[in-house]
């Protein structure tokens, strides 16, 4: 099966009904917060978000948290609503959960499919707390967000599958679905569409999965297809970087969108106008990340039509004398195209080398750092709830609290890796440190992110 029938496929299935309910465009002045589990705390597919709002809207004040704790049910979200959700005053608070609360190896038990109605009548009764709370939440839209999937399917050697768990993870969807519906919250699947993804790539490959060696916490390119289907749902998949056209016969701007094309000049050979988009181009990061990752966020597009959908800079010139030509972005040489090529329209978002790739390129770097950071306080608030919560401890942050901590992890060997983190962010100070360098990074972003005008040059060969 060609990659353009699996991509037209993919897209069908999901604009033929997986979202039940639109999830509204992040506005000017939010502060959305994604509550979940591991693959919220230490995933990167919120983050990807940001990175999108942050180069196609630089003008947004924008904020995207991440309030995500390894290991959390819907019960554990509930019980750290108030101190570590709601304290952080979201304006859109997305919520989910299901990947624990639907349980482990009992699957694979004499009693897997009592085990599975067990746990979902479980996860059925702490999300009506969690509901409950939500509701009476005012000033903040809710979405409900079903998880990605248990990957059950996928050959994976060392990894047994454990049957039937994703099956209570979609029946736990479906009733986040239906609260969604009750109570005039917004609502996404991530389940079903990357479970559709697994299967049709499955088929010629059957150790494929974008669910991650383990079944369950997603690489790089999982995450990226997260934030693509949570971007497409927001209605993000026809908004372009820049879309023009030159006419070099009577130098004339044909159309333009989301730009400004002007002082169109040339002579036998040449062409050159200045350039100036109100976006840039998304970046994709090409460097596996994380511990023992083998894919990058790149390898997403090998799967998913986000370059065609959401990533479109095109420069098309009509008029042209027929021959190749050499592109050329403030003096710099970005690539060479036949007049064929320019009439039809060029991605210049493919295109790596032009300056404001490389201006977004920085943006994605930094916005990077501030990522590792938050995860310092991801880590820190996994010790306050995880450990210190049900023994009283709860931020007392004195050296009771690191004696307590001290005498378990000898025998935990999460607390032993969260250990020195928690030893340095105890100190108030320490805290305000790395949150003023996140807010630095931020503005800083925020401040480089400003499309600047460009020079564009057409010299034929």
């Amino acid at each position: 099966m060609s990659k353009k029938i699996i991509l037209f496929f993919i897209c069908s299935t999901i604009a033929s009904g997986l979202f039940s309910q639109p999830v509204s465009q992040f506005g000017e002045g939010e502060r959305v917060v994604f509550l979940g589990n591991s693959i919220t705390d230490g995933g990167r597919y919120h983050s990807f978000i940001w990175l999108y709002y942050m180069t196609r809207f630089p003008n947004m004040n924008l904020h995207i948290l991440n309030a995500g704790i390894g290991g959390d049910t819907a019960f554990d979200m509930y019980e750290r609503l108030d101190d570590d959700v709601f304290s952080k005053n979201p304006t859109t608070l997305i919520v989910t959960f299901g990947m624990n609360d639907s349980g482990y190896q009992e699957y694979n038990g004499d009693d897997g499919a009592g085990f599975g109605e067990e746990k979902y009548r479980e996860t059925h009764k702490n999300f009506k707390l969690l509901e409950g709370r939500l509701k009476k939440l005012s000033g903040t839209k809710i979405v409900m967000m079903g998880g990605s999937p248990y990957d059950g399917v996928a050959k994976i050697d060392g990894n047994t599958a454990l049957r039937g768990k994703n099956d209570v993870m979609q029946r736990i969807v479906a009733f986040q679905k239906k609260s969604a519906e009750e109570n005039n919250w917004q609502f996404l699947d991530l389940n079903a569409p990357m479970t559709t993804i697994n299967q049709k790539f499955q088929a010629n490959d059957p150790g494929f999965t974008i669910c991650g060696l383990d079944r369950i916490h997603p690489e790089n390119d999982g995450h990226m297809v997260m934030a693509y289907l949570f971007l497409k749902e927001q209605g993000l998949d026809s908004n372009v970087v820049a879309d023009f056209e030159v006419n070099a016969c009577d130098k004339s701007v044909v159309r333009s969108a989301n730009c400004e094309i002007s002082n169109i000049r040339g002579n036998k050979g040449t062409l050159s106008f200045d350039y100036l988009a109100y976006s840039l181009p998304y970046p994709l990061d090409t460097i596996p990340r994380g511990w023992n990752a083998r894919k990058s966020q790149a390898d997403a597009m090998k799967y998913i039509p986000f370059m065609e959908e959401m990533n479109q800079e095109v420069i098309k010139v009509s008029g042209l004398q027929k021959g190749a030509y050499k592109i050329f972005i403030d003096n710099e040489e970005i690539g060479k195209w036949s007049s064929t090529d320019l009439n039809k329209g060029v991605n210049l978002a493919a295109e790596t080398k032009t300056p404001q790739y490389q201006q977004a390129l920085s943006i994605m770097h930094l916005n990077e750092v501030r990522w590792e950071i938050e995860r310092n306080f991801r880590d820190y608030a996994w010790i306050q709830f995880g450990f210190f919560q049900e023994r009283g401890l709860l931020f007392a942050n004195n050296g009771a609290s690191l004696e307590a901590l001290d005498k378990e992890t000898g025998n935990n060997g999460w607390l032993r890796m969260h250990r020195d983190n928690y030893a340095r962010m105890m100190h108030q100070s320490f805290r305000e440190t790395r949150q003023a360098e996140m807010d630095m990074i931020v503005s800083k972003i925020y401040e480089i992110n400003q499309p600047v005008k460009r020079k564009i040059t057409l010299v034929k060969i």
